[in-house]
């Protein structure tokens, strides 16, 4: 691989990467909280894409204000993670907080299962897509390849401030110390008088925005398909899973990895692009299976 070739892979891959770290960010959030793995969470990914492909679309014939349209991503966002959201966490998974993980697991899945039919029955199966920012923010040279400004430098930025900001709020806010109590440990937590409930809704809903913030800023860069959640959420698993579960540095960490790999094998082994974040999830947990940053914890008896 040439140097060029190697700068073009760089870019794509930190791009991807970008948009992988937001969403596997609100999976291992609420993982952290309310130990679910959250199957769902591909669903809340997709209808992020899908609401907003379609508010863009709806404003575009108005001559919106770049401002106008990245409004339609963000609130398209906070649409989804907070209506969906509310409907998973109240709805479903508060009446089996103390059930088997098995049972929470199969539960959010039958939830994906049913909110991947109604995409389809409200978008139905043609392509959505709102390409119309991605133009406003127009096109820079790298290497000698043209990339957009909106995928090399909005969505990294947009990650990394998230990123920023989750950290600042969990070490400098009264909040955000009563959700890493909760984390570590959630009946201590609740022995001394915090409400591990309302964190516990809180953070599914901060994550669940995360997740739909994902497919918001997706979309106007590809086109929108039935099926869009899984692929996402299959990587985000693996995201996490290199991460340890709970590991915020740790998702971006591995989603920097998985996301360069794929690029790379993208450009140089097209045919090895769809295996390669597996085998490095593979790798990493041989060495530590606790992923990245995770430390084995001892037992409780």
């Amino acid at each position: 691989m040439n140097l060029d070739l190697f700068i073009l892979a760089l870019a794509d891959g930190i791009s991807y990467a970008s948009l992988l770290f937001l969403v596997a960010l609100g999976l291992t959030l609420i993982f952290g909280v309310l130990r679910i793995l959250n199957v769902a969470h591909g669903s809340l990914y997709a209808f992020g894409g899908y609401l907003a492909a379609t508010l863009s679309l709806a404003v575009a014939g108005r001559e919106p204000s770049t401002g106008t349209l990245l409004l339609c991503l963000v609130g398209a966002a906070l649409i989804v993670g907070i209506v969906i959201g509310s409907i998973l966490e109240l709805g479903l998974l508060r009446r089996v907080q103390d059930r088997d993980p098995v049972v929470k697991l199969l539960i959010t899945f039958a939830a994906f299962m049913i909110f991947e039919d109604i995409q389809r029955l409200v978008w139905g199966a043609s392509p959505y897509s709102a390409p119309e920012i991605v133009v406003r923010f127009g096109t820079i040279d790298v290497a000698g390849g043209t990339f957009t400004r909106y995928q090399l430098l909005f969505i990294p930025g947009v990650a990394l401030a998230t990123y920023a900001a989750l950290l600042l709020f969990l070490k400098n806010t009264s909040l955000g110390k009563q959700v890493v109590a909760v984390t570590h440990d959630r009946e201590v937590a609740t022995a001394i008088g915090i409400d591990a409930r309302r964190i516990g809704y809180l953070v599914f809903i901060v994550g669940a925005v995360l997740g739909a913030l994902g497919g918001a800023l997706t979309a106007p860069t590809t086109s929108l398909l039935p099926g869009v959640g899984t692929e996402m959420i299959v990587l985000s698993f693996a995201v996490v899973a290199t991460a340890g579960m709970g590991q915020i540095t740790g998702a971006l960490i591995a989603a920097l990895l998985i996301g360069l790999a794929r690029s790379i094998a993208l450009y140089t082994l097209p045919e090895l692009e769809v295996v390669v974040p597996y085998l490095i999830m593979l790798a990493v947990l041989l060495v530590r299976p606790n992923g990245l940053l995770t430390v084995a914890e001892s037992r409780k008896i």
